[in-house]
């Protein structure tokens, strides 16, 4: 068993080239071989957003706080609140981030395989973000 104390692993502010706007990362778990299991709080801004990406086992995302979205691609925009459990399939092109007026946090859950958690795609455009939920 190992216990990671509170405070011992520092926020880092998520890498520029995958994400637009302000996005702040508290690690939670990197489960050590042979688990695969990565598992971060994930902060964002309003208006910051991720690059589209994929997993290559999937992603689940659990909403803490604040109001998001998210969308795969080709599908519509969908809003999701606090206690809102999106399941995102391997494989499946995305993006996840929060309102345009306001925060959002989640907590972000994905295995690896062969090492690789997340594949990361272009930026999602400001017309992308904006476009109408449904």
């Amino acid at each position: 068993m190992d216990i990671t104390l509170a405070g011992a692993r520092p926020t880092r502010r998520a890498p520029k080239e995958h994400f637009t706007g302000t996005v702040l990362q508290d690690p939670i778990n990197m489960a050590p071989a042979p688990a695969r299991l990565n598992v971060s709080r994930v902060s964002f801004e309003p208006g910051a957003r991720t690059n589209w990406h994929h997993h290559p086992l999937g992603q689940t995302l659990y909403v803490i706080s604040g109001v998001g979205r998210v969308q795969t691609k080709g599908g519509p925009v969908k809003e999701i609140r606090p206690g809102d459990t999106v399941w995102i399939p391997p494989g499946e092109v995305h993006w996840h981030g929060a309102t345009p007026g306001n925060s959002m946090c989640h907590i972000a859950m994905q295995e690896a395989l062969d090492g690789v958690f997340s594949t990361w795609l272009e930026p999602v455009t400001d017309a992308e973000y904006s476009a109408p939920l449904g």
